[in-house]
């Protein structure tokens, strides 16, 4: 997929993972609708518009796409970063009571029901796409490395973080008589505002964690993927690990 001169849908777009996604595929030459809840700050407004969006609505996306043929071209690609973190919360309390549902359904509404929303919905715009290079659109979706190896207190996250790596074969070959790709990005540790505010102590042995390179991931490092992913046209129902070959302790 040749990225100069197409549209593209980045979830999640205001900051971290989706903003860095939504830069390089500005720099890369498409024009970027950024869909998310709050405004990215010194956009080029020129090539990226931002769309107020929430991803479990199932009309919250459509505003986002209808956007885009403001400039006169398809959605071709779509990166969905947009989810919330998990919440550290123990499957019994302290003294042996049943952790809240609400809190479980809750994460899975959110990062599972909402990938599942921005894909069914992208799809429906891309397959009236004509077809260009063998493809009329591709989807880059965002688990986690806690979908394979999540920690104590992470079930709910890893559960809907597994979700989306589970959906993602299955989709791509129900989408693949339309032309259209999906594959998935799992990230591992990743430089984000809460690992920010970690004591240096703590955030250095995070890092040393990481075999090699022995630092946290940059949001560059998930957009360089991202982009590779989305101009791979042989590259079809795969779950990427992104974690300089980490894999998470129990705790």
């Amino acid at each position: 997929m040749q990225l100069t001169g197409l549209a593209a849908v980045v979830t999640g777009g205001a900051s971290g993972l989706g903003r860095a996604t939504a830069d390089l595929l500005v720099e890369r030459g498409a024009k970027v609708v950024v869909a998310d809840l709050s405004e990215p700050a010194d956009a080029d407004t020129a090539n990226m518009r931002f769309v107020a969006s929430d991803i479990t609505d199932p009309n919250g996306l459509d505003a986002a796409f209808d956007t885009a043929r403001s400039w006169g071209l398809p959605v071709r690609g779509v990166v969905h970063c947009a989810g919330r973190g998990g919440d550290r919360k123990r499957i019994l309390t302290r003294d042996g009571q049943p952790a809240d549902l609400a809190g479980f359904a809750e994460m899975l509404r959110v990062n599972l029901v909402g990938t599942y929303n921005v894909l069914r919905v992208a799809a429906a715009r891309m397959c009236h796409n004509e077809i260009v290079d063998g493809d009329r659109g591709a989807v880059v979706l965002t688990a986690s490395v806690a979908a394979f190896d999540g920690q104590i207190g992470q079930t709910s996250y890893a559960a809907a973080k597994a979700g989306i790596h589970g959906l993602t074969l299955p989709a791509a070959r129900d989408l693949s008589s339309w032309g259209i790709r999906v594959n998935t990005i799992a990230p591992g540790v990743f430089d984000t505002p809460m690992l920010a505010r970690l004591r240096p102590d703590i955030r250095e042995g995070i890092e040393r964690s990481v075999p090699h390179p022995s630092r946290l991931g940059s949001p560059t490092d998930f957009a360089r993927l991202a982009v590779t992913v989305l101009e791979n046209g042989y590259l079809n129902g795969e779950t990427i690990r992104l974690d300089g070959a980490v894999r998470m302790a129990p705790r």
